[in-house]
């Protein structure tokens, strides 16, 4: 079976130079025609041209077998993987491109060209033969890459571990209170599907008063929550921005055997974040009045200039959720209920 692995690997190699822009045949001149050589051709328009100097080669040439021309190649093998490079391109630049590599690991092999892999399997009564192709090139696991995710979900508060009743002027509605988050994260491979991830972002939170009729203004030493019987209210809401440092540790299980590929994904970890802005918002509309109207006002000097606590992620494939739970107060001591901020939602 190896045998015919192998010859599979010579045709499909010059498949593989004919996909480039140029064509390596072109480069063969008159010179190199007239002397002694051996043409091998399949397919429409597939060659394998093989060149020797003298007649002496050319009847050594005659007496070798496939196989003994890819042991003439002295390959090594390489011990992690068990992997053999049989043909590979060298550039002027230095660089190295493997083109066919051949893996065997007992009764399996296994053989790579360019986007094509052939999987041969040979420890039952049938011999089971994959051939995928259209992949691309292997994927491998870089041991240090940076990226940058898009965090949007919303939020929510916890009063003594409990979502405050509605009956409370600061109890949020979770749909509109938005949580916005641009992080810039660089990502340190420990081991095989095991990484510290650690970077920095910025996040905005908005929580959507449920009762639209009570206001955040700033009180005497504190925020109250005036309700306006006046106006019509149609919106109210507290917003803040904060510059956050992040670290997780992550575990990837689909990639613990180390062939690249993404699995299910658990990530946990601290972060700490740096007020940047605070204020309320209030959208209304006088009483018999047409037109909406704002009022604004600087609440954030009540709100706690620094949070921390600790995030979680959970990814299936492409697919990652988040979940952000403050270990802290989102109001300073005294200068407004007693409220933990919770967020979750979906990482882009």
């Amino acid at each position: 079976m190896k045998k015919y692995l192998l010859l599979f690997c010579l045709m499909a190699l010059v498949q593989v130079a004919f996909a480039n822009s140029e064509n390596p045949f072109s480069k063969l001149n008159e010179h190199a025609i007239q002397k002694d050589s051996v043409v091998v051709e399949f397919g429409k328009s597939g060659k394998v041209v093989i060149i020797v100097d003298s007649k002496e080669d050319f009847e050594k040439l005659k007496l070798m077998n496939i196989n003994q021309i890819i042991s003439e190649l002295d390959l090594v093998e390489n011990k992690e993987t068990g992997e053999l490079t049989i043909v590979e391109i060298r550039k002027r630049d230095g660089s190295v491109k493997e083109v066919v590599k051949v893996r065997e690991d007992g009764a399996e092999t296994e053989v790579r060209v360019g986007g094509m892999r052939v999987y041969v399997d040979e420890s039952g009564a049938n011999t089971k033969v994959k051939v995928e192709t259209g992949g691309g090139k292997p994927k491998h696991d870089k041991p240090f890459r940076t990226y940058f995710n898009f965090d949007l979900g919303i939020n929510n508060l916890l009063e003594d571990g409990k979502f405050p009743t509605s009956d409370n002027p600061y109890s949020v509605k979770g749909w509109g209170s938005w949580n916005v988050g641009m992080n810039w994260m660089a990502s340190q491979k420990i081991s095989n599907g095991f990484y510290w991830d650690f970077g920095l972002g910025f996040q905005w939170y908005n929580f959507k008063l449920e009762n639209r009729d009570f206001q955040a203004v700033r009180g005497n030493g504190s925020i109250e929550f005036l309700e306006r019987n006046d106006v019509d209210g149609m919106k109210s809401k507290i917003s803040a921005s904060y510059l956050t440092a992040m670290t997780l540790f992550k575990l990837d299980f689909g990639k613990m055997d180390g062939d690249g590929k993404r699995g299910l994904q658990l990530a946990a970890g601290p972060y700490v974040g740096y007020r940047l802005g605070g204020r309320s918002k209030f959208v209304y509309e006088e009483i018999g009045g047409s037109g909406r109207r704002k009022d604004k006002e600087a609440t954030g000097l009540y709100l706690e200039n620094l949070r921390y606590g600790v995030r979680g992620e959970l990814g299936i494939g492409r697919v990652k959720f988040y979940t952000t739970y403050d270990l802290n107060n989102l109001f300073q001591e005294g200068k407004g209920p007693a409220v933990t901020p919770i967020s979750f939602g979906v990482i882009f």
